[in-house]
């Protein structure tokens, strides 16, 4: 348990100490929040939302593994 604490104080006192890290951490946790935030909002929409739940999985079955090109699928 003590070499825990040692570990712990070792970051605590290591994060209390930056200058420049700070504003390092501060400019990466903007862009984390942009792009989850922010372009999730315009560039991924909810294909699905609204849907019932037959209609959701028609959608993944027809979109997850689309037929090649010029080809049809043979039932037998």
């Amino acid at each position: 348990m003590n070499v825990f604490r040692k570990v712990i104080r070792f970051y605590v006192e290591g994060f209390r100490e930056m200058t420049v890290g700070r504003t390092l951490w501060a400019i990466i946790l903007v862009k984390l929040f942009i792009m989850f935030a922010v372009l999730k909002v315009f560039f991924f929409p909810d294909l699905l939302a609204g849907k019932s739940p037959e209609e959701k999985a028609d959608y993944v079955l027809e979109n997850l593994a689309p037929p090649a090109s010029g080809t049809e699928p043979s039932i037998q």
